[in-house]
C-alpha cells in the first residue's frame, strides 16, 4: 500500500500541474480526492493491514493528501491569475460607445397646474389651507346649506362611509373649518383631492380642485368678477374672453359659472367646447347668509364670496388633453411630455 500512496502522489502532482483551466482542475482534484476517488479506494485496504502498519500507512496517506490539497490551491491561485490577465489583455471598454440614459423623474402635470394657480392667488393674497379628504356630513353638506333632504345632495354622486362619514365630493369643507377657525378678514385657498361617483373621459371618481373664498367687510360679486378676472387673464393670457353666466350653487346667492373664450378655437366653434365659442372652467358666487350661520360669522357685518375649479378642466384645457383619464393611467410617453 505504501508503493500505492507514493504512485498516487507522483500522479497527483502530474495531473493537477497539467491542468490548464478550472474546471480541468476541479475534475483532477475530484479523482484524486474526492469519495470515489484514486485515494478513497486505497484507504479501504486498510481493514487488511495489521494493527503496527496501519498507524504508519494513514500517517502517510494524511501526509500525500495534505500535499495534494497545497497542490490543488496553489494551481488554483495561478490559473485564476492566468484568467485575469488573459482579460486585461483582451477585453477593452469603448469610451466612444453612448452611456445608458436614465430617465429623470418630473412633476405630474396637475401638480404643476395646482402649483401655477396657488402662485397666482397668493400673489392676489390668498393662503392655502387643507382640510381631511374623509369628512363629516356637517362640513362637506349641512355647513353649507345642504340639509340632509336638500335635492342638491345627488348633484354631489356621493361616496359614503357612514350615515354622518363620507368621502368629500368637494374642497369646499375646507372653507367651513377655516371661517370656523379664522375671524374676518379670511382670504384662503383650498386644493384637495375630491371623489364622486363618476367615471368617463371626461370625468373620474377621483379628481382634484381648488376652492377659493373671501370674506371682509362690504364685498361685493364685483370683486368676486375682479379676482376671478385677474387670475383668468394671469394664467390663460390677456387677450382670452371672460363671462359670468347665472347659476345655482346651495352655498352661494348669486351663483354664477364663469366661462372663458375657446382656448382651441379663439371663440369660432369646434368639437371642444361644442360649437359655442366658450368653455366652462369653474363656479362661482357670493356666499350664503346660511353659511355665515353655520360659522357664527355676522352676516349684517361680513359678506364674501367663493369659487371652485376642477384642476383637471384646467390642465385638459392648458395642454390640450382630449381624455381626463390620462392623468391618471402614468403611462410614462404621456407624463414625458410635461
Amino acid at each position: 500500500m505504501r508503493e500505492q500512496l507514493t504512485e498516487l502522489l507522483e500522479q497527483g502532482r502530474s495531473a493537477l500541474m497539467n491542468a490548464d483551466s478550472a474546471e480541468a482542475l476541479q475534475q483532477a482534484r475530484v479523482a484524486l480526492l474526492g469519495k470515489k476517488g484514486s485515494m478513497t479506494g486505497i484507504m479501504k485496504g486498510m481493514g487488511r493491514m495489521t494493527a503496527e502498519e496501519r498507524p504508519v500507512i494513514g500517517a502517510l496517506a494524511n501526509r500525500i493528501k495534505e500535499e495534494l490539497e497545497t497542490l490543488f490551491e496553489e494551481r488554483a491561485a495561478f490559473i485564476e491569475e492566468q484568467e485575469l490577465q488573459r482579460r486585461l489583455a483582451t477585453e477593452r471598454i469603448d469610451v466612444t460607445l453612448p452611456g445608458r440614459t436614465r430617465f429623470s423623474g418630473s412633476r405630474h402635470p396637475v401638480t404643476l397646474v395646482t402649483e401655477e394657480i396657488c402662485d397666482i392667488f397668493a400673489s392676489l393674497g390668498f393662503g392655502v389651507e387643507e382640510g381631511p379628504e374623509v369628512e363629516q356630513d356637517f362640513y362637506n353638506f349641512e355647513a353649507l346649506n345642504m340639509p340632509k333632504d336638500h335635492p342638491a345632495r345627488d348633484m354631489q354622486d356621493t361616496f359614503y362611509i357612514n350615515d354622518d362619514v363620507v368621502l368629500r365630493t368637494h374642497t369646499s369643507p375646507v372653507q367651513i373649518r377655516a371661517m370656523l377657525k379664522h375671524a374676518p378678514p379670511v382670504r384662503v385657498i383650498a386644493p384637495g383631492t375630491v371623489y364622486r361617483r363618476d367615471s368617463d373621459i371626461t370625468h373620474s371618481p377621483m379628481f382634484h380642485q381648488i376652492e377659493g373664498f373671501l370674506v371682509d367687510r362690504h364685498i361685493s360679486f364685483g370683486d368676486l368678477k375682479g379676482i376671478l378676472t385677474t387670475f383668468i387673464t394671469q394664467y390663460f393670457g390677456k387677450n382670452v374672453g371672460v363671462r359670468f353666466r347665472p347659476s345655482f350653487f346651495p352655498f352661494t346667492e348669486p351663483s354664477a359659472e364663469v366661462d372663458i373664450q375657446c382656448v382651441i378655437c379663439g371663440g369660432g366653434g369646434c368639437r371642444v367646447c361644442k360649437k359655442s365659442g366658450w368653455l366652462e372652467i369653474l363656479g362661482s358666487g357670493m356666499i350664503d347668509p346660511e353659511v355665515f350661520r353655520s360659522v357664527n360669522y355676522d352676516s349684517e357685518k361680513y359678506s364674501g364670496f367663493a369659487f371652485g375649479m376642477g384642476i383637471e378642466r384646467i390642465a385638459m384645457l392648458k395642454y390640450g388633453v382630449n381624455d381626463l383619464r390620462l392623468f391618471f393611467e402614468n403611462d410614462v410617453r404621456f407624463l414625458q411630455q410635461f
